[in-house]
Order: C-alpha cells, then structure tokens, then sequence
C-alpha cells in the first residue's frame, strides 16, 4: 500500500514538473510557425463557434448584443411612424432582418470557416502578445471586404425567399412619403451583410477571449502550449 502510494505521488510530481516546464517556456522560445499555427486554430474555433451560436433560431434576435435593430434614420422616426399605425410593422421589419442574418451566417458556415482558417498571419508573436481580440480584429481587417462581397448574395437570396426587402421598401416608402428617410435608404441587403458581419466579428472576438483567459481548457495541444506561455508570463 505505501509503495502505491510512493508511485502515485512520485507520478503526481513528474506531471506537475512537466507542466511547470511547458509553463515556464518565454514567447520568444516559441517558433513562429507554430505561434501562427496556433492562431490560424484558435480563429477557426471562433468561427466555428461563432456560427453555431449565430446560425441558430434567435442566434441574433435573442441576442442584445448583435441583435440586428432598424437602420439608424428609420430608428429616429420610428415613434412616429408607430403613430401612423406601423408599430407592428416594425417589429415584425426587426424579425425578418435577424431571421435573414441567422440563416446567411449558417448557410456561409464553409465560407467563414475557411477564411479563418487559410489566413496567412504575419507578425504572429506580436498579436499572441496583442489585446485580447488582437487575431479577431487582425482577421477582420484582412478579410472583412471579401466576406462581405461573398456574404451579400447569400443575405440577399434569404431577403427575397422572406420578402424582406418587399417589407422593408414598404416601411421605408412611407417613410420617404412623409419626409421622414431618404430615397437612397429605401434598401436593406448591404445593411443586413454589414450588420451581420459585425456580430459575427463580435462572437469571434468572445471565443478568442475566453480561449486567452483558459488556454490550458482547451482540447488543442498547440493551443495549451502557446497561449499557455502567454499567461505564464
């Protein structure tokens, strides 16, 4: 029995150096190619996490913090429209935005994950040792523009099968009836991609957070490792 318990606690001692080894390495011992290996996975699990919690019923509208609202000029008239009897129209305006969102950023899981996924990282070390969102807003600068162009069809097709942009023109023309909007805001897939886009960004950011704060939870070795030196330090 003692002699169990001699190499139980002899066993407990070499994991626990182990990991004070693997914990005590610096940034700068870290190579490169793994540091943006570690990046490229800890993005792709964003995304991917990101899309499942966006591409579901409500993943936007449930949401507070990417839940899609009017465009800005009709948010400041929407008292008034609501007197002129559209408050139900609003609201029902709001829904089909985020149901469209929902469903865009689902359908364009291949596309989202992929991007994140063939990122070329350059400066690795220095975004590991950015802010907390230093990957997410490094992916976004580099990618945001060719999402967008790639993600507005999909958002369209989804405004036309939910007639969207039917309820949308409707709205907004009486709006520009009563002088209220302007002509040039009477559309609404541009506004329903970049809406889109930005909870998307957000919800990548959140992942990137939580797997900085907890690296050694992760189930990714690379991740443990290079995240893991960050804390350390």
């Amino acid at each position: 029995m003692k002699r169990r318990l001699a190499v139980s606690l002899f066993l407990a001692v070499v994991v626990s150096l182990s990991f004070t080894v693997v914990g005590a390495a610096t940034v700068s011992e870290l190579r490169d190619t793994e540091v943006a290996k570690a990046l490229r996975v800890a993005l792709e699990q964003g995304a991917g996490s990101a899309v499942a919690r966006l591409g579901q019923e409500n993943g936007f509208l449930g949401n507070e913090s990417v839940r899609i609202p009017l465009p800005e000029s009709l948010q400041k008239v929407e008292p008034r429209m609501r007197k002129f009897g559209m408050g139900e129209q609003a609201d029902q305006l709001v829904a089909t935005m985020n149901r469209a969102a929902e469903q865009a950023v689902l359908e364009s899981r291949k596309l989202l994950m992929n991007t994140a996924r063939g990122l070329p990282i350059e400066d690795a070390k220095g975004i590991l040792m950015g802010p907390d969102d230093a990957a997410t807003e490094y992916f976004r600068a580099r990618s945001e523009e060719q999402l967008a162009k790639r993600f507005l069809p999909v958002v369209a097709r989804e405004t036309k099968r939910l007639k969207l942009a039917d309820q949308y023109k409707q709205f907004a023309n009486r709006g520009v009836a009563l002088g209220l909007v302007r002509e040039q805001e009477a559309s609404i897939d541009e506004y329903v991609t970049r809406k889109a886009l930005d909870g998307f960004f957000l919800t990548v950011a959140e992942e990137e957070k939580a797997i900085r704060a907890k690296p050694l939870e992760s189930d990714n070795k690379l991740i443990k490792k290079v995240f893991g030196t960050v804390v350390a330090d």
